[in-house]
């Protein structure tokens, strides 16, 4: 009995340190719907809890895209050092937030940035966990404690001077703008390998072709150009919409008044969001306007959806000219990279040039919500830049992450079939187009309608016709007269 009763002592004594242990390992904070238990070791705050519990949606939070995190930090340091500039921020506060920005641009903290990317409230949930858990990474970096809001105040010192409705979509821009950088440096390998493919078979003539018909003679150099230029043209697109995301709405605060904020406020944090971005950054000149509306999202939307619709033609072309083996038209070879059916043996996919098409048509659909979303926005704020966010957010990763499985695994290891190429070349009816010069239009059409119903090649009716020489025929068919304007071609004797 008495065995039992130390037991039961020593249960309760354990029971009672384990409760004061569970105690300890919560804080208390408080808004406007009342207090809530945080974890003693988060940095975020109650309004990042409440949105962990009404926005678990999608799984992709806002750390799924570290430049995103950087973004905030970038964003919430230019307004705390532009708020010390006109005199509304403490020194000494101003050194806590920039020690604390410094540590998530170098990558610490960002598995504290966990509201779900999909959320309500026109982006004030992902505002507010970036000022709670800078304030939190910023007291404790100074020997405070996490909550200490007294000296370091989430929403008095973090949003100084702010509202999510100029900090959101500022952080937005900047995210969009390292994600193009990316991007644009991606698509420039992508391109560099076509090139690169066109110089290799600049001098391997082929037949062209238009709406699926033969057209006239090309080089494959020229194909492979053609998509490296048409790549180039692209890029250059990405690149100057990019100037679109340089314009940004802070010290609009609501809804571009700019209540709360400081005179000189806006001039200041925008230009101290260019020096550390290092991109002409310029404060929009209509604040209310640049609150409104969502054009420079559109306009780079339109960017990335024309760089889709780009590629995805090259890739639906790649996978044409290696169509076969034995029935398609067979021109070049795609790397083998695994088998391509559970029933028929021996067949091989284009399986890289299919993925690229995936994620183009991925792309083009993004933006289709990106003009929806763009065109619901009500009077002086859209309420879903967040899907915006994350439709183009997404186009950029995707690219990213693809483009250089495409070049490496497919694009870098296309080779010709030449003896292919040749057979079109001799069989086909539009290398008459080459001779009209020579022939005249009359003759050379006779000879288009013979080849077709006799199914001979021209240069074997003009051989049997005896109407040009080897000797001028391989002259004709020179690659550089064939393929340029020369002019009226002339026959040597």
């Amino acid at each position: 009995m008495k065995n039992i009763k130390s037991g039961l002592v020593i249960f309760t004594i354990l029971l009672i340190s384990l409760t004061n242990l569970c105690a300890q390992q919560t804080r208390t904070e408080k808004d406007l719907l009342g207090e809530k238990q945080i974890d003693a070791n988060a940095y975020y705050g109650v309004q990042t809890a409440r949105a962990l519990e009404n926005f678990q949606i999608s799984g992709m939070t806002t750390k799924f895209y570290p430049d995103y995190v950087r973004a905030y930090a970038m964003v919430k340091l230019a307004a705390a050092r532009a708020n010390t500039e006109v005199g509304r921020m403490k020194p000494e506060t101003l050194a806590a937030i920039e020690k604390a920005c410094q540590a998530i641009l170098d990558g610490k903290y960002h598995d504290q940035f966990l509201v779900d990317l999909y959320q309500g409230g026109a982006g004030t949930s992902a505002n507010m966990n970036a000022n709670e858990v800078i304030a939190n990474v910023a007291l404790e970096m100074s020997g405070h404690k996490k909550g200490e809001y007294n000296i370091i105040e989430p929403h008095d010192d973090l949003n100084m001077g702010q509202s999510t409705n100029d900090v959101y979509p500022t952080a937005i821009h900047v995210a969009l703008i390292l994600h193009n950088d990316k991007l644009v440096g991606e698509a420039k390998a992508l391109s560099a390998s076509f090139h690169k493919k066109g110089e290799a078979y600049k001098n391997i003539l082929k037949m062209g072709r238009t709406e699926g018909q033969d057209a006239v003679p090309m080089t494959v150099g020229q194909e492979f150009h053609a998509f490296g230029y048409q790549l180039d043209a692209a890029i250059d697109a990405l690149v100057k919409s990019e100037a679109y995301l340089y314009d940004v709405n802070m010290g609009a605060t609501a809804i571009g008044t700019g209540i709360t904020a400081s005179p000189g406020y806006a001039e200041k944090c925008v230009a101290q969001l260019a020096k550390i971005t290092g991109k002409p950054m310029t404060l929009a000149h209509d604040l209310v306007a640049a609150t409104s509306s969502m054009q420079a999202f559109v306009m780079y939307s339109s960017a990335v959806k024309n760089f889709a619709v780009t590629l995805s033609k090259i890739s639906s072309d790649l996978i044409f000219l290696a169509s076969g083996p034995r029935a398609g038209i067979f021109e070049i070879n795609l790397p083998a990279l695994q088998p391509g059916s559970s029933i028929m043996p021996g067949k091989v996919n284009p399986v890289m040039a299919e993925l690229m098409n995936e994620i183009c048509y991925r792309a083009i659909g993004n933006d289709a919500t990106v003009t929806i979303a763009s065109r619901d926005g009500l009077l002086q704020l859209n309420a879903y830049e967040p899907v915006v966010a994350i439709a183009i957010m997404e186009s950029q990763a995707l690219f990213f992450k693809t483009m250089p499985l495409f070049r490496t695994n497919c694009v870098d290891g296309i080779t010709i079939n030449e003896k292919v190429l040749q057979n079109y070349m001799n069989r086909s009816v539009g290398i008459v187009t080459a001779l009209n010069p020579v022939l005249g239009y009359e003759k050379t059409t006779e000879l288009a309608k013979e080849a077709l119903s006799s199914g001979k090649g021209i240069l074997e009716l003009i051989r049997e016709k005896k109407l040009l020489t080897d000797k001028q025929i391989k002259d004709l068919l020179d690659p550089v007269k064939l393929t340029s304007p020369t002019g009226p071609t002339k026959l040597t004797e």
